[in-house]
């Protein structure tokens, strides 16, 4: 049964490459700087995004695909903040993948986009191992989930080029250690920026908008 399994997988991954490579070839001509922000479920991501969007959004023109398995809310709140958001619901599939963006990006109107956002399906484990063409991954975890998790989900934190540590307006109620944390997700990958921050108090944002805004004006200078 293992040996029959194996053949689907890996036809499903190179078929999930493919369209994410298509993905990509869109963002570049556009110009589009594309991160893929992971998480698990509550860990903050659309928080850092509205506060990102109310950061950036006078300099730098924005867009959002809304990832869940059902609801639009999220993408409600982007919208709100007067950004394009587009919502693809999974229907309890756990990630989202190549094709799902490639469809999301037709409601789309990237004309003059700078910096796109795809906030994928709350999970540790399966966004990661689905390319989506994105120039970037980047991973949140909040404080309340607990130090221990880069070394139990050690794939998103070896692929991530940021990793943000969310929810530290918390630290001192809660049995967490942020330079557990970083240690951990430093042995896992040396390269990759570490910001500390709260969305709730905006301590840390700052360094987070420098390096969100670097990345798009190195996306400008292509």
């Amino acid at each position: 049964m293992t040996q029959m399994k194996i053949p689907v997988v890996r036809n499903i991954l190179q078929a999930n490459e493919r369209l994410a490579a298509e993905n990509r070839k869109c963002f570049d001509e556009a110009g589009i700087f594309v991160i893929n922000l992971m998480s698990s479920p509550g860990a903050g991501k659309t928080s850092l995004l509205e506060k990102t969007i109310d950061h950036l959004g006078g300099r730098i023109k924005m867009a959002v695909i809304e990832g869940d398995l059902q609801s639009d809310f999220d993408a409600a709140r982007i919208q709100k903040r007067g950004v394009q958001a587009v919502q693809i619901n999974t229907d309890g599939g756990c990630h989202l993948d190549g094709n799902m963006v490639q469809l999301a990006l037709q409601a789309l109107d990237l004309t003059g986009v700078e910096l796109l956002v795809i906030e994928n399906v709350g999970n540790l484990v399966c966004p990661a191992e689905f390319n989506l063409g994105e120039h970037a991954k980047v991973t949140i975890l909040s404080t309340t989930e607990g130090d221990d998790k880069p070394l139990k989900y050690p794939l998103m934190f070896q692929l991530s080029a940021a990793l943000v540590i969310n929810k530290i307006d918390l630290l001192p109620y809660i049995d967490c250690d942020v330079q557990k944390i970083r240690q951990s997700a430093r042995q896992l990958n040396a390269n990759q920026e570490i910001f500390e921050v709260s969305c709730k108090t905006g301590e840390g944002l700052p360094a987070w908008f420098a390096w969100l805004e670097k990345k798009v004006q190195q996306t400008r200078a292509r």
